[in-house]
């Protein structure tokens, strides 16, 4: 069996309810409060224990930051707009869309650009403009929407079988562990660079770039939190997780609204 393994925590949901909670959720934590709270915050505690039952021990490796809402062929004006709409967006997002009304078409990442190009699905979300841009979206939709409501980050993981892990030293366990948040770093700044970049030569190429109207914003927020408590609700340890993050979220938003928020604003 395998010893080591890369992932994403929100593949193991229907085994794992609480393993989404450390990956990505719907106007849930950014990477930069994600970090804060996997490794200041008791986070990375809490994943152990959640993964200790099935003799994995997971480690952050790789974040994406904040995605983008996605490629469509329909104009988003209002919430209505949803209706009917054939997207591709999987997970939590996907159970949002589908409450607003919409129509959840799920398919592997080859299938996406033929399945978009020929009306098969109306949109489809992918992960930002680097990847998007290599996917070639921009050649089968008219509108690229932002932000990335259903995915402000993901963060993947490193998983490591338990068992293998005691028989490494404890100078090579400190080493995995430092590669991994080397990894989880240099991901997130990797994808800050190279999203910038295909942006800017997307808008160059005439891609037309909107922002969800705020009234739909509003509303997809409104849902999405019914979604993700519903789905903390449904399983006593999903439970434990979202609470303490829920909470450690708040408290960084608090932090956050009268200095970073206000940098960004008056400095523009």
């Amino acid at each position: 069996t395998a010893e080591m393994g890369h992932g994403a925590p929100y593949y193991w949901k229907g085994k794992v309810p609480a393993a989404q909670f450390f990956c990505a959720l719907p106007f849930g934590p950014n990477a930069q409060e994600m970090n804060a709270w996997l490794h200041r915050g008791g986070g990375m505690q809490l994943w152990e224990e959640v993964y200790k039952p099935f003799g994995v021990l997971p480690m952050a490796c790789g974040a994406t930051g904040v995605q983008t809402a996605g490629w469509f062929n329909k104009e988003i004006n209002g919430v209505d707009d949803f209706k009917g709409l054939k997207m591709r967006t999987p997970g939590l997002g996907g159970e949002v869309l589908t409450k607003m009304g919409g129509t959840v078409v799920n398919m592997p990442a080859g299938e996406i650009f033929t399945a978009l190009q020929t009306g098969a699905i109306d949109a489809t979300e992918w992960i930002g403009p680097y990847n998007d841009q290599a996917l070639g979206l921009h050649k089968a939709a008219k509108y690229y929407y932002t932000p990335g409501w259903q995915e402000p980050n993901v963060t993947f993981e490193l998983d490591v079988n338990i068992k293998a892990w005691e028989t490494l030293p404890a100078d090579l366990q400190a080493i995995v562990r430092a590669a991994a948040r080397d990894v989880n770093g240099d991901m997130l700044d990797d994808y800050n660079a190279r999203n910038m970049e295909a942006l800017e030569q997307l808008k160059g190429e005439g891609v037309d770039v909107r922002r969800l109207p705020d009234d739909v914003l509003t509303k997809l927020k409104e849902v999405a939190a019914e979604v993700v408590d519903a789905s903390a609700a449904a399983d006593p340890v999903a439970t434990k997780v979202w609470a303490q993050q829920k909470a450690y979220m708040q408290r960084l938003y608090d932090y956050a609204e009268m200095n970073e928020k206000d940098i960004y604003n008056i400095r523009g």
